[in-house]
C-alpha cells in the first residue's frame, strides 16, 4: 500500500466571493463546480485531467491571522511563469513574504486575502538537501537569476532563513 499523490486540499473561508476571485483571477485556477447553497467552490489547474485539486468552503471558524496550514504550493512550468507572478503580485499589491531559491526550486511565498500562505514554484533539476532557502529577486533578467541561484548555492552563509 502506498500513496500515489496528493489529490486535493481545501480551506474554510469567511468571504467566499473574495477568495474565489483571488484563486480564479490572480492564480488562474478554473472553477470546475460550485454549490451556492452549500457555499463551496471546486478548482483545478488542469481540469482536463483532474476535476479539482483545491476547494474553498464558507465556514471558517479560526480567527483572522490564526495559523491553519503551513502553505499551499502551486507548481509552474517555467521561470517566465515565476517572473510573471512576480510582476502580477507587484502590480496588484499582493503581499509577498519572500522570493527564494531552494536549490532544487525557485519559489515565491505570498498570502491570499484571508492570510493563507501560498507558494508558486518551479522545480529545478538539482538534488539539494532541504531545508534550503535563500532570498532571490525574480525581477532580474533570467540569466542573472540563474547565476545568482548558483552563487547562493555555493555560498557558505546560512542555508535556511526561516520567515515568520
Amino acid at each position: 500500500m502506498a500513496i500515489a499523490e496528493l489529490g486535493h486540499t481545501g480551506l474554510w473561508v469567511d468571504d467566499l466571493p473574495l477568495m474565489r476571485d483571488f484563486y480564479e483571477r490572480v492564480l488562474g485556477l478554473t472553477v470546475t463546480d460550485e454549490d451556492a447553497g452549500l457555499g463551496i467552490v471546486f478548482f483545478s489547474s488542469r481540469p482536463e485531467e483532474e476535476h479539482h485539486e483545491f476547494v474553498l468552503q464558507k465556514g471558517r471558524t479560526a480567527a483572522p491571522g490564526a495559523k491553519q496550514q503551513h502553505q499551499i504550493s502551486w507548481r509552474v512550468e517555467s521561470l517566465e511563469d515565476i517572473r510573471a507572478f512576480h510582476r502580477a503580485f507587484q502590480e496588484q499589491g499582493i503581499e509577498v513574504q519572500q522570493e527564494v531559491t531552494h536549490g532544487n526550486a525557485f519559489g515565491i511565498y505570498f498570502f491570499d486575502p484571508e492570510g493563507n500562505r501560498n507558494e508558486v514554484y518551479l522545480r529545478l533539476d538539482r538534488d539539494v538537501r532541504q531545508p534550503f532557502r535563500k532570498s532571490i529577486d525574480f525581477g532580474l533578467p533570467a540569466e542573472q537569476i540563474y547565476a545568482e541561484a548558483d552563487r547562493l548555492l555555493a555560498d557558505d552563509g546560512p542555508a535556511y532563513q526561516p520567515v515568520q
